[in-house]
C-alpha cells in the first residue's frame, strides 16, 4: 500500500474514532439533561428573597426528583418584564415568575393582592391569601391566565421615595411618579394629587437619575436591592400597600409533568414560601439599616389624611362585584 493510501485508511479511521467520541459525549449530554427544564423570570437582583427562595427552590426540586426538575433562574428581568413574562408562559416559552396585582390586566379581582389602604399588617393578609378571596384569585389565575399559584412572597408595606420630604398628601404638588402597570395604583396617586406614571420596574433608575421621574414606591427590600438610595434621599412612610406577590408557573407545564413530579413540585412550592418568609422576617430590619446607612432619610407621613383623600377614588374604581367583596373585607376586618 502506497504512502497515499495509509494516509487515506488512517484518516478514515480517524474519522469513524471522532464520530465514536461525539456520540459517546452525545449519550452523555443527553444522560445529564433534565426532563423537565424550567426557566423563571424574576424582576430582582440575585441577593433579594425572592431570588433566593426560587434557588432554594431549584435545589430542592432536583433533589427530590434526583435531576428530573431543573430550575434556571433569570434575575433583574433580563429574560423578560413582567407582563411580558406573563404571556411568554402562557406562549410556553418559558415556565415560572412572579407576579401580583398585574393580574388585574387579565382579571379584576387580583387587584385585591395590593388594593392601596385596605390591608393593615401582615396578619390580615395572610388570612385573605389563606380565605375565600384568595381561593377566586388563584381559581381565576388558572382559568384567565392558564398560570398556577406555588406560593406567595411577602412584599413588605410600600413606601414613597422622593428627593423632597412628603409629609401630607399637600405636598405632592403634581411630583410625577412611577407606578406598576396596576389600575388602582394610577387611580390611588391620581386622587391623592400626584401624576402617576406606569413604567417597567428595570427602567425605574435610570428614569430617576435622568429626571424624567421624580419619585417612585416600594418596599423597603426592592429600593434597597435596587439602589435607589443613589438617586432618591427620602422614604417617606405612606405604608399605603401591605401586599404579597405570587410565585406561579404555566398550569400547562404544570400538567406535563407526571402525577408524582407534580406532587414533588407542589411540596417544594410550599417549602419555598416557608423559606422565603424565614429570609423576608430575617431582612426587614437589616434593609432598613442599610438605606439609612446609605443616606436615605425616614419621613413619618399623615397617612390617616393619604387614605381620606383617595379611599373614594379607590372604591368608585372597582366594579360593582368588586365593591362587594370591598365591602365585606371591610366588615370582617371592623367586626375583628
Amino acid at each position: 500500500m502506497n504512502e497515499k493510501g495509509r494516509l487515506t485508511k488512517f484518516s478514515a479511521k480517524a474519522l469513524l474514532l471522532l464520530l465514536a467520541f461525539l456520540f459517546l459525549l452525545s449519550c452523555k449530554s443527553n444522560q445529564d439533561e433534565p426532563e423537565f427544564l424550567l426557566r423563571t423570570a424574576l424582576l430582582v437582583k440575585e441577593d433579594h428573597t425572592w431570588y433566593q427562595a426560587f434557588a432554594y427552590f431549584g435545589e430542592i426540586l432536583e433533589e427530590r426528583s434526583q435531576g428530573r426538575i431543573k430550575v434556571q433562574l433569570y434575575p433583574s428581568e433580563q429574560l423578560a418584564k413582567e407582563v411580558e413574562a406573563l404571556r411568554m408562559i402562557k406562549a410556553e416559552v418559558i415556565d415560572m415568575t412572579t407576579t401580583g396585582s398585574t393580574l388585574t390586566n387579565w382579571f379584576e379581582v387580583a387587584t385585591f393582592c395590593e388594593l392601596p389602604f385596605l390591608i393593615e399588617n401582615s396578619t390580615d393578609m395572610v388570612q385573605y391569601i389563606n380565605g375565600p378571596l384568595g381561593k377566586q384569585i388563584e381559581d381565576e389565575m388558572i382559568k384567565k391566565t392558564g398560570l398556577r399559584a406555588l406560593a406567595h412572597f411577602q412584599r413588605g408595606p410600600r413606601h414613597l421615595t422622593s428627593n423632597r420630604p412628603i409629609k401630607h398628601p399637600d405636598d405632592l404638588n403634581g411630583l410625577i411618579i412611577r407606578v406598576p402597570n396596576v389600575p388602582s395604583f394610577v387611580t390611588t396617586w391620581s386622587a391623592l394629587g400626584a401624576k402617576p406614571t406606569p413604567m417597567a420596574f428595570s427602567e425605574v433608575f435610570t428614569s430617576l437619575q435622568s429626571g424624567t421621574i421624580e419619585a417612585q414606591e416600594n418596599p423597603f427590600a426592592m429600593i434597597n436591592n435596587a439602589g435607589f438610595a443613589e438617586v432618591q434621599k427620602y422614604v417617606n412612610l405612606t405604608g399605603h400597600v401591605v401586599s404579597w406577590v405570587y410565585a406561579v408557573m404555566g398550569e400547562k407545564q404544570f400538567q406535563k409533568l407526571p402525577p408524582d413530579l407534580q406532587e414533588i413540585f407542589l411540596q417544594a412550592g410550599k417549602d419555598m414560601e416557608a423559606y422565603e418568609h424565614r429570609l423576608f422576617l430575617e431582612s426587614e430590619k437589616k434593609v432598613q439599616d442599610e438605606l439609612k446607612a446609605k443616606g436615605m432619610e425616614f419621613i413619618e407621613v399623615d397617612k390617616k389624611a393619604f387614605q381620606k383623600k383617595c379611599e373614594k377614588a379607590i372604591y368608585d374604581s372597582l366594579s360593582p362585584e368588586m365593591q362587594k367583596i370591598y365591602n365585606q373585607l371591610k366588615a370582617e376586618k371592623d367586626a375583628s
